[in-house]
């Protein structure tokens, strides 16, 4: 009986297209599309436009040369033309002739990527003062770019696919776990289970088993083209990275549970989950961290279910680590999925 259950799950789930497309392959987009986007071949990451000087001098030259050895492209340009870019806000980092020097123009719409280039210009320039000077290029301090496991990834697709596996384990539970029971009491269809032979306990584990299943489905398929595409691979325990998939899983559909004894409609409930879902998918560090974000916040974000588990499944998978210094992490994601258990179990209703 089980077993015909979990079949008929499968046959239902696979009649949904638009389901399909949204849990198989819209994250396989994701990570080709901003793995590509922002891949990083060695070449310069950062720009910055440099107005013309109505007489190029020696100094430009030399700051040229001290931008290129920094890896910062330059794009030279007509005053005009600088500052019709400018106006459009197309222009993170401007440099302008002032006196014997320059002066610098940062975008304060897009301060992440000028106040990186500034820290480098400025080096350039007294990189190009020195040269002119005839004294030897001023001494920097070594950099060592390596993640936490001294491993290291040119491309911010291997910092993404684990997010995206993390975030597919919320869409399953607050989007298919939740949605179609709200759908199926809404609809009368627990009502008619109910007088069934079907056990109770049969039907909700056909449940929990397909989504199991396609939850491993959809992490193989990232996996896959994680690997072909940008050659990411685990980096450590298989055995530690299912642990960490399972418990996810089950924190997360347990929340779907929770979730859908509080609507009668689905609409009421596509406004609660993503009352839910939102914050966890902007604030967990899925496609970027809080490193700048106000210390209250952080720590708002880090007793969140999915924060800790994103942390423990890129230790493992980025860096190759083990669970030990993860296991306060894990035991909030736990103990979120039994609080939401226990409140599951307490709203779960046939009617």
């Amino acid at each position: 009986m089980l077993w015909r259950q979990f079949v008929m799950e499968w046959r239902l789930y696979s009649r949904d297209r638009v389901a399909m497309f949204w849990t198989m392959a819209f994250p396989v987009l994701l990570l080709l599309g901003f793995g590509t986007i922002f891949r990083n071949e060695g070449g310069p990451r950062l720009s910055v436009v440099r107005v013309e000087s109505q007489v190029p001098t020696s100094r430009d030259l030399a700051l040229d040369q001290a931008l290129a050895d920094l890896q910062v492209k330059v794009q030279t340009l007509p005053k005009a033309e600088a500052e019709a870019r400018w106006s459009r806000g197309e222009t993170a980092t401007q440099v302008e002739p002032d006196g014997e020097g320059y002066r610098l123009r940062l975008n304060s719409y897009l301060m992440a990527q000028a106040g990186a280039t500034a820290g480098l210009v400025n080096q350039a320039w007294l990189m190009a003062q020195a040269r002119l000077n005839g004294s030897p290029d001023p001494q920097r301090i070594p950099i060592q770019v390596e993640s936490p496991g001294r491993k290291h990834s040119a491309n911010y697709a291997a910092f993404l696919l684990p997010g995206l596996l993390g975030l597919n384990l919320v869409s399953m539970g607050l989007f298919s776990v939740g949605m179609v029971n709200v759908s199926y009491r809404e609809k009368g269809k627990f009502r008619r289970l109910a007088v069934t032979p079907l056990p109770k306990w049969i039907f909700l584990l056909g449940q929990v088993l397909h989504r199991l299943t396609v939850t491993v489905i959809q992490a193989a398929i990232l996996l896959l083209v994680g690997l072909l595409a940008f050659g990411i691979q685990n980096q450590g325990s298989f055995l530690n990275l299912l642990l960490i998939m399972i418990l996810g899983t089950g924190c997360f559909m347990a929340f779907g549970f929770a979730l859908s004894g509080f609507a009668e409609t689905s609409e009421g409930y596509a406004a609660l989950s993503n009352l839910v879902f939102f914050p966890l998918m902007m604030l967990s560090g899925v496609y970027f961290t809080l490193d700048a974000a106000p210390a209250w916040l952080q720590h708002t974000v880090a007793v969140m279910p999915l924060a800790p588990f994103l942390r423990a499944l890129r230790a493992v998978f980025n860096d190759g680590g083990s669970l030990a210094g993860h296991g306060l992490g894990l035991t909030i994601v736990a103990a979120w999925g039994f609080a939401a258990f226990l409140l599951a179990v307490k709203r779960f209703r046939w009617a």
